[in-house]
């Protein structure tokens, strides 16, 4: 009997503990700012007054709908944000010169985007005299000042939309150009890129089946904020009396015909300078977030 005894507890001493369950651990949840939300917010109501400015019950931006350097008020809606120095309502304008600084913005940084991506794709793969063609190419375009650019082609050229399309065009193509040759760079070394030269995949395959869908996404993300300096650059020019000739309204040009009243009138500089300023913030926050979400440089 003490012999079992001994036994059973030689037996229990021998017996491991089983492990405890491992602690679940929820996601991490990823906040989200508010002003991301309202930065699309106001992007997408500022596309939607100006893609339907037509049919808003709103006046032409050309006729004036009361007296010159009318306060803003609530008696209708096109006297919201008063009206300028000839009568016309500002809200109206605001609206109306939207479609200018977005169309300038949105289809120069197309452009931009499309032809430096290229350009940079191809120095940033082949290489050797290429790469020094397109790195030196991208460096004189940098070295001229942008603002004497804009002023020249704007002083040869009649002042409308295609001149400064093409100005501001030229402006940000070496920017692409060096973001893309260097991600091209980057991602050329990976190793299923080199799986896939070693199958005997061609130089083109290679370049937009295996690199650019890697590269697309930090370029796209920087599309935003290149189109709010876009948009401050039209404000610019348009300010100078370079820009969009009248009665065609833009947000620069607004603030230019405000500024010799902003003492008594400063709604007419604040109305349009907010605009530009919404929208810009807007599309830096835009930019920075789908930075985050979609550049894979940013979570390998």
């Amino acid at each position: 009997m003490t012999r079992s005894v001994v036994e059973d507890r030689t037996g229990s001493q021998d017996e491991q503990p089983s492990d405890p369950p491992a602690p679940l651990v929820p996601p991490a949840k990823k906040s989200r700012s508010i002003l991301v939300y309202l930065s699309f917010g106001w992007l997408v109501t500022v596309l939607l007054a100006a893609a339907l400015a037509n049919v808003l019950p709103i006046a032409s931006y050309s006729v004036p709908v009361g007296a010159p350097r009318l306060s803003p008020s609530f008696e209708s809606l096109d006297l919201l944000l008063g009206t300028d120095t000839l009568g016309r309502s500002m809200l109206s304008r605001i609206i109306y010169g939207a479609r200018v600084s977005l169309l300038v913005g949105t289809v120069a940084g197309l452009i931009g985007f499309v032809v430096g991506s290229f350009i940079g794709l191809i120095g940033g793969y082949f290489g050797r005299r290429l790469d020094s063609g397109v790195t030196l190419l991208a460096d004189a375009m940098l070295a001229f000042p942008p603002l004497i650019l804009l002023l020249a082609l704007a002083s040869v050229l009649t002042p409308s939309i295609p001149t400064m399309l093409l100005g501001l065009t030229l402006v940000v193509i070496p920017g692409f150009i060096r973001l893309a040759r260097a991600n091209t760079m980057s991602w050329s070394s990976r190793e299923f890129v080199r799986a896939a030269r070693n199958m005997g995949a061609g130089h083109w395959r290679i370049l937009f089946k295996e690199i650019l869908p890697n590269v697309l996404a930090p370029l796209a993300a920087f599309l935003p904020i290149i189109m709010a300096a876009l948009i401050v650059a039209e404000g610019s020019l348009s300010f100078l009396g370079l820009g969009i000739p009248p009665p065609q309204p833009s947000w620069g040009g607004m603030i230019g015909d405000g500024k010799n009243y902003i003492a008594d009138y400063p709604y007419l500089v604040f109305v349009p300078s907010l605009a530009i300023f919404f929208t810009v913030f807007a599309l830096n926050q835009a930019g920075d977030f789908l930075r985050n979400k979609f550049d894979r440089t940013l979570h390998d």
